[in-house]
């Protein structure tokens, strides 16, 4: 099997991979970008599926890179997923040594592990781990490839009802700042408009995020169909994902121990009720008005 500290003489192909569901899981995409030898970009790939997750699709544009790349040309793949890299680079021999089970059972994403190892087999591959969203065009390339793929399956996930049929719109950004946390929000009924702002000492940036949004939604009649659009996955994903599970289990993560930001929690959970609350991505076009936005939110925290 091909290792990642692999050292064949001569240029390699470069590949950028990302992938990603929103929520997860929910509708899922993933993109790829090629550069030959010399750098140049020669080919971009992209697709997903209606109901996917993260890890599913990071393997499958990993295996989608490697498929369009003729067999025993040296690869530079680069990822920002630690799951996608340590599985290759750490895990893969004992899942195999094991017949394909980790050490305490079931391996997920089974099917895909055994491809890429089949396509690793098949090519010299030099497997990186990148940081996400940190500037290099190539990831961030890749990343809106996903995005662009995870919004086409938005709008068939079953009883989704359109961002723009929305009684409301909320645009929420949040500065951490080095002061008290800021956070500002554009709210947005029928033909009036408003900014709210305001400060949360002591808060960290995740906590601002859910304290925000509930006093945010506080604000705003019940019955209505609010599309509240943010930045942070950490509040998406908890209103759309963990909320239900945190209150049937009394407020404790699987682990047992006690829900990070509790108290902000219990107070979103408290503002959702008897509103419906949609809550789109702006990974892949930032709305109107998002960088004023930020600006009022970092004046808020006095940074």
């Amino acid at each position: 099997m091909a290792s990642s500290s692999a050292t064949s003489s001569g240029p390699r192909v470069e590949v950028y991979t990302d992938g990603g569901a929103d929520p997860n899981p929910g509708p899922a995409g993933w993109g790829a970008v090629i550069l030959d030898q010399t750098g140049q970009r020669v080919q971009e790939l992209s697709g997903g599926e209606d109901h996917s997750t993260n890890n599913r699709m990071e393997l499958t544009a990993a295996i989608r890179a490697l498929e369009a790349v003729a067999a025993g040309t040296p690869v530079r793949l680069y990822t920002d997923s630690v799951y996608l890299k340590k599985g290759v680079t750490e895990w893969l021999p004992g899942w195999i040594a094991r017949g394909w089970r980790r050490r305490t059972g079931t391996l997920q994403n089974e099917d895909l592990w055994r491809r890429l190892a089949d396509l690793e087999e098949m090519h010299d591959v030099e497997w990186r781990w990148v940081k996400g969203h940190a500037g290099n065009p190539n990831n961030e390339r890749a990343d809106e490839l996903a995005t662009r793929e995870i919004g086409k399956r938005r709008g068939s996930a079953r009883g989704a009802r359109p961002a723009e049929d929305a009684d409301a719109e909320v645009l929420l950004r949040v500065s951490g700042g080095s002061g008290p946390g800021g956070w500002a929000a554009a709210v947005r009924l029928g033909d009036e408009a408003e900014i709210l702002s305001g400060a949360f000492p002591g808060a960290s940036a995740n906590e601002i995020d859910v304290l925000a949004a509930a006093e945010t939604l506080e604000r705003l009649p019940r019955e209505l169909t609010v599309a509240l659009y943010s930045g942070s996955d950490y509040l998406r994903n908890g209103a759309t994902q963990w909320l239900a599970k945190w209150r049937r289990s009394g407020w404790t993560t699987k682990a047992g121990t006690p829900v990070r930001n509790k108290e902000a929690w219990q107070r979103l959970a408290r503002a959702l009720e008897g509103r419906n609350v949609q809550w789109p991505s702006v990974k892949a076009k930032k709305p109107s008005g998002w960088k004023e936005l930020g600006k009022i939110a970092r004046e808020a925290s006095g940074s």
